[in-house]
């Protein structure tokens, strides 16, 4: 059975459950979307089962934010990808994006219960858009250039990890 994580904002203003099968958090992106939404050293997402969302309190400060892709140049657009925040105090809580319905991909960062576990290696995705001021944590990473071609969920199989 997957996981019930509960995550809330920082302020406690919204707080929400939802059900996750993949709830490692081992790949860290660090393009600009996420680092300038999420912080400096970028956003770690985990997978969980979008019908499952249940937002318990605070539904009505809930933000979304379409990012700008290819930003100053002629191909300028925004995304369809939706990263869900607190309005606030600006926390960042999920990515959902309607190329695949079935999923919803919480920030780590806001994951209150159950504490997830420590992963033997990260994953660092994007570094072809990382300034070099950014310092990747310590230990042992696998780093791409882009995004690696296995999903969050093959990740999980491979690792035994993945919660049915």
């Amino acid at each position: 059975m997957p996981i019930t994580l509960e995550g809330s904002c920082h302020c406690g203003t919204v707080r929400f459950t939802v059900e996750s099968s993949t709830p490692v958090p081992y790949q860290l992106c660090v393009c600009s979307i996420c680092r300038k939404v999420g912080g400096v050293g970028g956003s770690i997402n985990l997978g969980a089962h979008s019908k499952t969302l249940i937002i318990t309190q605070g539904k009505e400060h809930i933000g979304v934010y379409k990012a700008v892709m290819d930003r100053d140049t002629p191909e300028e657009h925004i995304a369809i990808s939706e990263r869900n925040f607190c309005t606030k105090c600006s926390s960042m809580l999920w990515l959902y994006d309607e190329t695949w319905p079935e999923l919803l991909h919480p920030f780590a960062s806001v994951i209150d219960s159950p504490e997830l576990d420590v992963p033997n290696e990260l994953v660092v995705v994007k570094m072809s858009s990382k300034p070099n001021y950014v310092r990747l944590p310590e230990g042992r990473k696998k780093i791409f250039e882009d995004y690696p071609s296995g999903s969050i969920e093959s990740w999980h199989k491979k690792h035994n990890k993945y919660v049915k």
